[in-house]
């Protein structure tokens, strides 16, 4: 059995914001934390094929998070 185990750090204007926007998608593969200027994405797993979709739907999620935490600060 192999075990993978990654980190993706983004930069963010509002990380506590895309933060709690995927934290819904804290499950068993992937943690999500606001850090000081970004966001901290925390994969750890063994099934390669179940962490490649889950961090394909984290990344596009991630943007979808950016982009309303941005609208939402602009007031949009």
């Amino acid at each position: 059995m192999i075990r993978v185990e990654g980190i993706i750090e983004t930069p963010h204007r509002h990380p506590d914001c895309v933060a709690a926007a995927l934290e819904p998608d804290n499950l068993t593969l992937i943690r999500t934390y606001p850090t000081e200027g970004g966001v901290r994405a925390e994969i750890d797993g063994t099934r390669l094929r179940s962490i490649i979709a889950s961090v394909d739907d984290y990344l596009m999620n991630l943007a979808i998070a950016e982009d309303v935490c941005t609208s939402a600060s602009r007031g949009v």
